[in-house]
Formats: C-alpha cells, structure tokens, sequence
C-alpha cells in the first residue's frame, strides 16, 4: 500500500509517528501512524508538503565494512598525503578505514529518503526563513566553467552545519522531531538493501544504474572499461535506472551524502545501529560522507567506501545529503 499525507493549508501540519504494532517476525512488522493507517517495510509515505518522500526500512542485521580485497582501486587520501590502500589477492586492493567488516544489529526502525533532498527542497527552506545559507547550485566542468543546475537535481554547496538548520525548519513543518541525517550504519545498511555484493546491484555498475566518472574508473583500473560515461555534472535525481533492491536511488554515485557519524579508522565495530548513534551524538571535527560522485572513480561507490570532511566544509558541486525519518527521541537530535 503506497499512500501520502498532505499537508492542509488551513489545519496545523499533520505529523506522523511510526509505533511498532508488532516485532514477532520482520517480514510482518508495521508501524502505525496519527490517523491510523499502517505501513510496513518497503512502503512508502510523504507526511508534508515540504518533506521528502520516504521508505521504511525493514529491520535486519548486515555485514558492515568492506570485505577482503573488495576495492579495487588504489584510493588516495582526502588530504593527498599518500595512497591508503594496499594491494592484495588478485591484484586487488584493501583500504584499512573500510575495516574491519563486522556484524551490526539495527534496532532502531527508521524510514529513509527515496532520494537526496532536492535544491528545490532546500530553496523552499530558505524562502521560508529557515535555512540562511543560499547556495551557489552549479558545478565547474573542464572547459565549460560553471554549469548551472536545476530544481531538480541534488542540494549541494552545503554543509552539515547548514543541514541541521534545515531539518530543524523540516521538523518545525511537522511538528515532530523525527528528521535527521542518518548515521554511518543507518546508511550503509540503506545502501546495502539486504546485498552482499560490492555494490546493491552487482559487483559492477553500469552508466545507466549510477553518475560516475568512467574516465577515471578506467585509469584506476589501469586498462579500458567499456562503455562508462562521464556526465561531469550531477543528475537530477529522478534519472537514470539509480534504484537499489529497496527502491532508494543514488545510493551509489550522483553526490557525496553527510552523514553524523563521526570518521574514525578503523571502523569502530560497534554491535548495533544504537551504539553508532550514540557515538555521534558525541560530536566530533570530522564526519563521514557515503555514496560517492559524479566525479569520482565506480570503487568508490561501494556502499562500504568512506570520505570525510569537516562540519563547516560544502565542498561545492560533491557533497549533498538525503534524510531518515525516526521515532520521536530524546537527545540531540530530538
């Protein structure tokens, strides 16, 4: 059952709250929400006019990091200090911060972003007063300069500082402080939809599936890689065959997406999607960005690839972010 709730112009803005009716089995969980319609794993709902449409997740337990040598590219680091990753069996790689690959329980049910907020979401934002950073939306391509996007494609030119002013606005709308950025865990899983291949649609991808650079795939395989595209710019976020088996799109490639997981290396291998948010919720100078880019190289669109960056830091035309929708909290993101 697909439904949306809209918000009534003349009522106070409806909000939604996902109560668990019932955990026996995961395939039979579903949440019920204000009028008393349920929704179970995989269905979708949009409770404002202004929020983003969202899927619930199903519970589960995942497979967290990369496995051995399942990069294949020799990535270096963001400050450009040297090459992070050593080469292993079959000539592939291993990056040391994808690791170790451990086991994480998700025991806290939330709903994700079907797509990455939209500079049409973002604008409605700052029309409205809630967000104060207007962002430069275009991205310098090689010999064409700036390149202006559209509504459509991803918010970028923002930072995790701007971000939490715009959920802040998203949960005034609703009413409910149920919006925020997800964590590293929250995301992964996400991204995963259940797969253990390198990437939710295979172990390759096509330029059809995702918005990455083909030049650069090829140069860091060292040989051809046929037929990739490299667009150089993003893609509205309705394009492309982007979906994963959960029906989240972009997951790999299009923008870079903030989460509030602070980046830490190795992998801090905590058990369960509540420990990560409890390590965020410390705060830290770096956090970590999942997904990839339009620009960057297919390895790096592993749901298991890490880039981090700093709160302040927009890095204009590669980094956006998309949102999960969780129960009412305590905290600091309540």
């Amino acid at each position: 059952m697909k439904f949306c709730l809209r918000k009534l112009r003349s009522v106070v803005s409806l909000a939604v709250i996902l109560l668990p009716i019932s955990a026996d089995a995961e395939d039979t969980q579903t949440y019920q929400l204000t009028d008393g319609q349920t929704v179970a794993p995989l269905e979708r709902f949009q409770e404002c006019d202004a929020c983003p449409e969202m899927i619930v997740m199903p519970l589960g337990s995942f497979m967290m990091g990369a496995s051995e040598g399942e990069s294949w590219s020799s990535i270096w680091d963001v400050e450009g200090k040297g090459p992070v990753a050593y080469e292993g069996p079959d000539g592939l790689y291993n990056i040391p911060h994808e690791g170790p690959q451990h086991e994480v329980l998700m025991d806290t049910p939330y709903a994700m972003g079907v797509n990455e907020v939209t500079h049409a979401e973002w604008m409605a934002c700052v029309r409205d007063g809630g967000c104060s950073h207007n962002p430069d939306h275009s991205v310098v391509v090689f010999r064409r300069g700036d390149v202006a996007l559209g509504p459509d494609h991803p918010a970028i030119d923002v930072s995790l500082l701007d971000i939490q002013e715009y959920v802040a606005w998203l949960n005034a709308r609703v009413g409910v402080a149920v919006y925020r950025l997800p964590t590293e865990a929250e995301w992964e899983y996400a991204a995963r939809a259940g797969t253990t291949t390198r990437f939710a649609q295979g172990d390759v991808l096509t330029s059809d599936q995702a918005n990455f650079s083909g030049d650069t795939t090829a140069h860091n395989r060292g040989r051809p890689f046929p037929n990739l595209l490299s667009r150089a710019v993003p893609v509205p976020v309705d394009e492309l065959d982007a979906a994963n088996p959960w029906g989240l799109r972009h997951m790999s490639g299009n923008v870079n997406e903030i989460t509030i997981s602070c980046f830490v290396k190795p992998h801090l291998g905590l058990p369960t999607s509540s420990a990560y948010l409890d390590h965020a919720t410390q705060g830290c100078d770096r956090y970590v960005a999942k997904g990839g880019s339009y620009n960057w190289a297919m390895d790096a669109l592993r749901p298991a690839s890490r880039f981090y960056g700093p709160p302040e830091d927009r890095r204009r035309g590669f980094l956006g972010f998309r949102l999960i929708r969780i129960y009412p909290t305590e905290g600091p993101f309540s």
